[in-house]
């Protein structure tokens, strides 16, 4: 699979990799990076993988949004792009974020160089994120007199404590690694981030196909429910995992100690 321009997908196995690819722009993110990540969905679920790695390409993740779009684009055509326009009401520039939210395989983010205001937000989309150790982090949209606008205050939700969120919104100011790792914003710090998220996605692709959709179901649905939904969520996956053929699969490799074979 490839996206043109300003993105790239390939597949190595059951894993896919997304890369921001403007490396001379530090993978800044123009409208057609916004498109194209906002339609690399419907790709991936069709793909058949059991997990995604996004990383960027050059010397940074994402330096945040391309500032030529403030100067190029019409403001007819930002404006429509701000209209919901894919399932859950999310717009192009909230898509380009959730899209990773929404896949039902886990994302695991490699993060370097900086992940500034749209980089920021495009790595909250990832279940994980792991930084290389000199990365920097700013949800900067403040600076520019915005919001974040990128379904922040969907993706951020459980990643950050309220107070600490809105610390970082209100004042735009800039972290360093150590301290994303403090607040809870990357999952771990890794002298190579793309190395620990290919481990990280090698691990999963070995595990039932099904436990970990379900597992990425519960997590991002169950923890938003109030508790009767949510455990009444949990026991409906459980039950349609129980006795499934991949399910039995798991049981029978641990009992005979060997790899398992999982069917997609």
């Amino acid at each position: 699979m490839s996206a043109p321009d300003t993105i790239r997908i390939t597949t190595e196995g059951a894993i896919a990799f997304v890369c921001l690819a403007r490396p001379g722009k530090r993978n800044a993110v123009n409208l057609a990076m916004f498109r194209e990540l906002a339609g690399c969905g419907e790709p991936l679920s069709a793909a058949g993988v059991r997990a995604v790695v996004l990383h960027g390409d050059g010397a940074a993740f994402c330096a945040g949004i391309d500032t030529s779009i403030f100067a190029q684009a019409d403001a007819r055509e930002l404006a429509a792009m701000l209209a919901p326009a894919y399932p859950g009401g999310a717009n192009v520039f909230q898509q380009a974020a959730c899209v990773f939210r929404n896949l039902p395989v886990p994302v695991i983010c490699a993060l370097h160089g900086v992940a500034l205001g749209a980089g920021l937000q495009i790595a909250l989309g990832a279940d994980l994120r792991f930084a290389e150790p000199s990365t920097r982090f700013s949800a900067m949209e403040v600076h520019w007199g915005l919001v974040p606008d990128m379904g922040l205050s969907v993706t951020a939700r459980g990643v950050l404590p309220a107070d600490r969120l809105a610390e970082l919104v209100y004042t735009g100011r800039s972290v360093d690694a150590p301290e994303a790792l403090a607040l809870g914003l990357v999952t771990a710090i890794a002298d190579d981030p793309l190395a620990r998220a290919r481990e990280t996605a090698a691990a999963i692709a070995g595990l039932s196909p099904d436990a970990i959709r379900a597992a990425k179901q519960l997590l991002r649905d169950g923890m938003a429910l109030p508790a009767g939904d949510a455990l009444a969520l949990e026991a409906r996956l459980q039950g349609a995992l129980i006795g499934s053929p991949n399910q039995a699969e798991a049981v029978r490799a641990r009992i005979d100690r060997r790899e398992p074979k999982f069917e997609n």
